[in-house]
């Protein structure tokens, strides 16, 4: 149960950094006007974070919580 929680807390952080990255944030197409120096949603910068936080936060989910006891 503590092994899945700690993959489940990784890959929503990653799949979260990962979208908020690519495609909220990183304008796509060739960079010829101004709007390409701003992201597409205002808060991508702010989720991209918190994804990165997940990250690191999944370690703290490993430690926290009880090892399953084997029979």
């Amino acid at each position: 149960m503590r092994f899945a929680l700690t993959l489940l807390t990784l890959g929503t952080g990653l799949t979260l950094a990962f979208v908020s990255y690519f495609f909220l944030a990183a304008p796509l197409g060739i960079p010829v006007d101004e709007r390409f120096s701003n992201p597409r949603m205002p808060f991508a910068a702010g989720l991209f974070v918190f994804g990165v936080l997940l990250c690191f936060l999944s370690a703290v989910v490993y430690e926290l919580l009880p090892q399953e006891s084997g029979g």
